[in-house]
């Protein structure tokens, strides 16, 4: 290398792996062995698309660029004998697509340098490239959700001869997998003639289409398993699955020379038939809890559906309903309580709903008695509880409860109901019924509670 004895670019913490949007910083190193003359030292940062038609040829016929930046790290003058450093650092396009590197082109992105000496006299350039990965989210592909299946019949000859047909048809679980990820595929073969099939095949296939005057296609299989045969006037279901080797993603979103398509195709290898199930590979799994969320009704509707729920219940003050068959809880001593009257038998909770239609049952077929929170009975109409809660007043007060308070935005017509033997009572000074304006008289003991 004559005087040049070290020229290279490194990353900064030996980093190779950008996103897009992001800054790549480093530094150019050059030791020489005795001074140098040089007229500046530039550095290049530059990502391109470069396509050909023929297999790995660098003479590319067509190309696109994404960015292109230079700056000079020195002016013009001497380096001394011995190692220098350059820092640099540039900043990476959001709208950057991945690094991929296929037989008939290539997304490529490199930092260069050079160094530019005087006339008559050599000059020194290198470079080191870096790979740019913008993930792909699959929850974000439209149409992502559900199964991906599809169905072929075809004719089953024999010596020129059409003896009946056959009817295939598979799905995958998913349309959209990440590398590690496992597809299922599953085909049923109804074999409605009186020969036997050949073997059954699933393949996980890859197809790169190059934009060229003329398009190039490049079409490979990925991974393939293979199962057995179908006898005559059989019908048979076939499962199997493929693992999901590393693979580029199905989009290079900014990138409009190279298509990337990913597809299961399932055949028979006599009579020919097959079908494709087209799929995704993405850098991010499907998450299923998204897509029980688009199923759900939209968060504006909640509101009036839970307000037209509240409407359409009847006032408990206009109406006298009957005593639940779960047990009350005991109220706070009265000094002389007043005898309750027959035709009132109010209760201070709706009745629970069992799987059964009764109420919980001890193993010797006695009622348990359990500690309920006063918080569980805010919905009760007129009953004020000194916990920060407030008083009744239409729907605000029939949907105050401990739902309501834990899941902020949630509208819940009751409360849940507590788990048995799982609630303590809570510190503090039991219900006021006094300061109550219904009901005008105390709940019943707990004893003639149960007798009811």
């Amino acid at each position: 290398m004559g005087k040049l004895q070290d020229f290279s670019v490194s990353f900064d913490k030996n980093k190779v792996v950008y996103s897009p949007g992001e800054s790549i910083s480093g530094t150019v190193t050059v030791t020489v062995s005795q001074a140098l003359q040089c007229k500046a030292i530039k550095v290049n940062c530059n990502g391109f698309c470069g396509i050909t038609t023929k297999v790995n040829d660098a003479a590319w016929t067509t190309e696109e660029q994404y960015f292109n930046s230079s700056v000079s790290v020195a002016d013009k003058g001497t380096l001394k004998t011995g190692a220098h450093t350059f820092p640099f650092k540039f900043l990476i396009p959001a709208t950057a697509p991945t690094s991929f590197e296929g037989n008939y082109g290539k997304i490529i992105y490199r930092v260069r340098a050079f160094i530019e000496t005087p006339r008559f006299t050599k000059d020194y350039n290198t470079e080191t490239s870096f790979f740019l990965l913008s993930l792909l989210n699959l929850n974000e592909v439209p149409d992502i959700w559900g199964v991906r299946s599809s169905a072929v019949t075809q004719q089953f000859s024999y010596m020129l001869m059409k003896t009946g047909t056959v009817v295939l048809k598979a799905q995958t679980d998913m349309r959209g997998y990440t590398p590690g990820q496992v597809i299922q595929v599953s085909a049923k073969i109804h074999n409605q003639s009186g020969k036997t099939t050949g073997k059954m095949a699933a393949s996980l296939m890859q197809r790169v289409t190059y934009e060229t005057k003329k398009p190039t296609y490049d079409l490979r299989s990925i991974a393939e398993v293979e199962g057995g045969v179908v006898k005559a006037n059989k019908e048979v279901e076939w499962k199997d699955q493929i693992i999901v080797p590393p693979l580029p993603q199905s989009f290079l979103g900014g990138c409009e020379l190279i298509k990337i398509d990913y597809y299961v195709k399932v055949s028979l290898k006599f009579p020919d038939a097959t079908l494709t199930l087209p799929i995704h590979i993405g850098n991010v799994a499907l998450d299923k809890r998204l897509q029980k969320a688009d199923a759900a009704p939209s968060p504006s509707a909640a509101p009036s559906d839970a307000a037209a729920a509240v409407a359409a219940a009847p006032d408990a003050s206009a109406t006298t309903p009957t005593m639940p068959p779960r047990p009350a809880p005991k109220p706070a001593a009265r000094p002389t309580p007043r005898p309750r009257a027959p035709s009132h038998n109010s209760p201070s909770a709706p009745p629970a709903d069992y799987p059964d239609g009764g109420s919980p049952m001890m193993p010797d077929n006695k009622r348990q008695s359990q500690l309920v929170s006063p918080n569980a009975f805010s919905y009760a109409p007129g009953l004020f509880f000194g916990q920060n809660q407030q008083p009744h007043g239409g729907a605000a007060g029939a949907l105050a409860g401990p739902a309501a308070a834990a899941a902020p935005g949630a509208v819940g017509l009751y409360p849940p109901v507590p788990t048995v033997g799982a609630i303590t009572m809570p510190q503090g000074p039991p219900p006021n019924y006094s300061s109550s304006t219904y009901p005008q008289e105390a709940p019943p003991p707990y004893d003639e509670s149960c007798d009811t």
